[in-house]
């Protein structure tokens, strides 16, 4: 017995899956074909295919069979394939100048490593007591005079030991920007 697609689809609709399965089988193909003259692309035209035929059971429920099935089905995949162009449109929009961002901000993590590494080798040619006094000021968030009672020192001394870091280290910069 040869049952018509508007039955079958009725049918669907109504909960029947092998009037659904049967509506499947007889027109995957051909869905498949549209789905990808619409996309251009096999894998595209394969995630198209696949969407409608899960969105397909709760669509069938607005199918009314004022038109051929196969008139109803290819609106719904032109609607889908609509509605998944503008996703990603909308998508490739949101996303524009993400890229740059990205890029400046790992260049940005780029610098500063570089820079942290650049000051734990230069500190590594400061005398011990100029290194512990800028270890102290800088990495512990030390106020001076913390560092003064720290290092058994006087404020004075420890203003003037970053005083003679930031020369040495000035300095050293400039050499290696030399060379």
């Amino acid at each position: 017995m040869n049952v018509d697609d508007k039955e079958l689809a009725l049918a669907a609709a109504g909960g029947d899956g092998q009037a659904f399965g049967v509506l499947l089988r007889r027109h995957y193909d051909r869905l498949f074909a549209l789905c990808f003259r619409l996309t251009g692309t096999q894998a595209d035209a394969e995630d198209l295919t696949q969407d409608i035929c899960a969105a397909l059971p709760a669509k069938l429920t607005a199918f009314r069979g004022d038109a051929k099935f196969t008139t109803w089905l290819y609106r719904v995949a032109v609607n889908a394939s609509h509605d998944r162009r503008r996703r990603q449109q909308t998508h490739a929009r949101h996303a524009e100048g993400w890229g740059d961002w990205e890029v400046n901000r790992q260049e940005t993590i780029r610098e500063e490593a570089d820079a942290k590494d650049w000051l734990a080798e230069a500190m590594t040619s400061l005398p011990q007591d100029l290194r512990d006094t800028l270890a102290l000021t800088m990495d512990q968030d030390m106020t001076q005079a913390q560092a003064a009672e720290v290092l058994g020192v006087t404020e004075g001394t420890v203003s003037w030991r970053i005083s003679e870091v930031k020369k040495r280290l000035k300095a050293l910069h400039e050499k290696e920007a030399d060379t």
